[in-house]
């Protein structure tokens, strides 16, 4: 399930993008190039293009996909990716180390004896 919807999510994110850079500006008349005020900033709306409503429908598609994936995350226990996954065997353990014997005190030496 969780792989269905994670495909789903990567189609959306690309559809999105190319309706988003499919479509024109608010403002793509000469006038608003130059700084001054276009007539349509002040009138109606008009009509909403079906670029739109595609884009609409597919961010609310995205949001509840992005809001999916992350509720599940957070169920998952928060387990580490280093951590083995059941069905696999787990790594043999080491032995625990031996104790290594403390190095000798220094303290007077004998010289020694020439060979």
């Amino acid at each position: 399930m969780v792989t269905a919807v994670l495909a789903l999510h990567i189609l959306v994110s690309i559809l999105l993008i190319l309706v988003v850079l499919i479509q024109g500006g608010e403002n793509v008349d000469i006038t608003a190039a130059f700084g001054g005020v276009s007539q349509a900033a002040f009138g109606p709306r008009g009509t909403v293009t079906t670029l739109a409503k595609i884009t609409w429908v597919l961010g609310a598609i995205f949001v509840v996909t992005s809001i999916t994936l992350a509720v599940w995350a957070t169920r998952g226990g928060g387990g580490s990716l280093l951590e083995t996954s059941p069905g696999k065997s787990a790594p043999a353990q080491k032995a625990p180390a031996q104790p290594q014997p403390a190095p000798a005190l220094p303290g007077p030496q004998s010289p020694a004896p020439p060979k």
